[in-house]
């Protein structure tokens, strides 16, 4: 398969997605506004890329026989979405057969376990990201307890028992008790934003969006105590963070490019209109304190910059390459191009293409050398797996 392949994704049309981002990547009309959230450029099952050929004919990955350890995205997150963990590779064997046993099937938005599958995920912001990641640690923690007075009563739980202890009682909670704990700390919240209004490094801020996103008939979403118990993270253009299994984490607003293993098992607990599961949730999340790791990769200087990741599903680099410079890669396969902007050439052996903005291009067979041409200047994603990258 020595031949350079041009590639389409797959739309996601979730409900929290925005109306502008990922149409203009793609080129794609959008006059109904619906909303565009995610992008899918792999051969998981529920989101099978395609391969085009010169005439227009599309072909599925799997058709081909193609068969990707990863699954990559691109997200346009423009409201917060849901608190959720994802589970080891055993636990997703486990849980995936016991699903199938107990007759649920892979469609149903009761559905857990779409595959089995671990997802551990790279992310990198393509402008101002904001995301929820993990518990904070201890000091940070008892500062929460310390000045917001609505969460006082937690706080001899919490100094006794400590993160997980409290994290199941509120995430398990009768609602009218989480009721009487929320709804005072949003009317003051709001009667503060009122006369001087929370900036977005504030949870104050994101816990007010959330109520008016996702309350329910007076039911007050409990995924609010997680914007105040997990790290607030503000990330810049070109910043990466890792997520591994059991690290729960819920992004809130911005664009980003992901990797991640071949898998769509999400375990959800709040601000979502998804499915909740909490007792799923609770079983597969760490409630260790973290300090969150934010990477950044300098210029590339016209060579792939590899983000460092502690899996072997997959690999993510980025490639900037100025107006007329030249560039060559060497046994990388399988490796999918996705270019953010500009426009680059591409010659493999006698087979050529030209990649523009918002397009994927595909090599499956590691031989040979791949040329490469930017016409203006280029920004360039590229995705494969670590045993493929010539580490």
């Amino acid at each position: 398969m020595g031949a350079i392949y041009l590639l389409e994704g797959v739309v996601r049309n979730y409900d929290w997605g925005g109306h502008s981002f990922l149409p203009h990547l793609l080129r794609i009309d959008n006059t109904a506004k619906k909303p565009f959230a995610e992008y899918w450029m792999g051969t998981h099952s529920q989101g099978m890329a395609h391969i085009v050929d010169q005439k227009g004919n599309r072909i599925t990955l799997h058709e081909l026989g193609v068969s990707l350890p990863y699954l990559l995205k691109v997200l346009d997150v423009k409201e917060m979405l849901s608190i959720q963990v994802h589970p080891t590779r055993e636990a997703a064997i486990r849980e995936f057969a016991l699903e199938n046993r107990v007759g649920i099937s892979l469609d149903s938005p009761t559905r857990n376990y779409k595959d089995q599958n671990h997802k551990p995920e790279l992310m990198v912001a393509l402008g101002p990201f904001w995301l929820l990641h993990g518990f904070k640690p201890a000091d940070q923690l008892k500062t929460i307890f310390e000045t917001i007075p609505e969460f006082s009563p937690l706080k001899n739980i919490w100094e006794s028992e400590g993160n997980q202890v409290l994290y199941q009682l509120v995430m398990e909670m009768p609602q009218q008790d989480v009721n009487g704990m929320l709804d005072p700390l949003l009317s003051r919240l709001q009667q503060e934003d009122a006369s001087a209004p929370f900036t977005k490094d504030n949870p104050a801020f994101w816990a007010l969006r959330a109520a008016q996103l996702y309350g329910n008939k007076g039911n007050i979403d409990r995924g609010i105590f997680s914007i105040y118990f997990f790290n607030l993270v503000s990330m810049k253009e070109g910043e990466a963070i890792f997520q591994d299994a059991g690290i729960p984490h819920a992004y809130l607003e911005g664009q980003n490019v992901e990797i991640m293993a071949n898998s769509d098992n999400v375990l959800r607990g709040g601000l979502t209109s998804k499915h909740i599961d909490v007792t799923a949730l609770l079983k597969h999340t760490r409630c260790v304190g973290i300090r969150p790791e934010v990477m950044r990769i300098s210029d590339s200087n016209g060579a792939p910059a590899w983000f460092s990741t502690p899996v072997d599903d997959f690999k993510l680099g980025q490639l900037f390459m100025r107006k007329h410079e030249k560039y060559q890669l060497q046994g990388m396969g399988p490796l999918i191009l996705l270019l953010l902007k500009g426009s680059v050439e591409l010659a493999w052996s006698s087979s050529l293409a030209t990649l523009k903005q918002g397009q994927l291009a595909a090599f499956w067979d590691g031989e040979g050398t791949l040329h490469l041409q930017a016409d203006q200047d280029t920004t360039l994603f590229l995705a494969t797996s670590a045993i493929h990258r010539g580490e």
